[in-house]
């Protein structure tokens, strides 16, 4: 029997290096490799994979809304998540999940884990920590939370201002702020940890 995969992943060296690899297997075929979730939900529409490998970091649709919509449109389809975060904020729809840096062989066994013993399969040492994520997810204010989300829609200081009629001396002073609550250096960094927080 072949296992028929789908990839999603935005880093297109990871996508073409991880689909190389796989599609060496004998018991695996690739049906498609695409670097955005939206592009991968039309193909859905025509061809159910048995197996939907997916990162939660992406444009677009952020990893944990796509895992939303394929439950929603495909409740029978199998996920792993490959992420380079060490825990999620849900595992909901969720029947696998990997850090990046696995090594190969860990990857089989978990397809073969998911799919052919229908067994759900985690990273050896996963714990989800759910009170440290609870506890990070208080830190912003409703008003930093706001700026948070306008940030992800790549909204400019000047922008962000107008949109909540604020001046942009205390936009400036929210991102400060925001920045140094969640530890991150910048705009990208700070959309990667609001995902992973379950802010977006």
């Amino acid at each position: 029997m072949k296992i028929n995969l789908i990839i999603v992943d935005d880093h297109c060296m990871f996508l073409e290096g991880m689909s190389a690899a796989l599609s060496k297997q004998e018991n695996l075929n690739v049906w498609g490799v695409f670097d955005s979730a939206k592009e991968a939900l039309k193909v859905l529409d025509n061809n159910v994979p048995d197996l939907l490998i997916t990162d939660i970091s992406m444009p677009e649709i952020n990893g944990l809304e796509f895992v939303k919509m394929v439950n929603k449109k495909f409740p029978d389809l199998k996920i792993l998540v490959m992420s380079m975060f060490r825990q999620i904020q849900s595992l909901d729809g969720i029947n696998g999940y990997l850090l990046k840096e696995t090594n190969f062989d860990e990857l089989l066994c978990a397809i073969d884990s998911i799919v052919i013993r229908n067994e759900n399969y985690f990273y050896k040492g996963y714990q989800k920590n759910n009170d440290v994520l609870d506890f990070n997810k208080k830190i912003l204010s409703s008003r930093e939370k706001d700026i948070v989300n306008l940030i992800a829609k790549e909204l400019t200081t000047d922008e962000i201002a107008e949109t909540l009629f604020l001046s942009k001396h205390t936009i400036e002073t929210h991102k400060k702020n925001i920045f140094l609550k969640l530890q991150v250096n910048n705009a990208a960094g700070l959309v990667k940890k609001a995902m992973y927080l379950g802010y977006l």
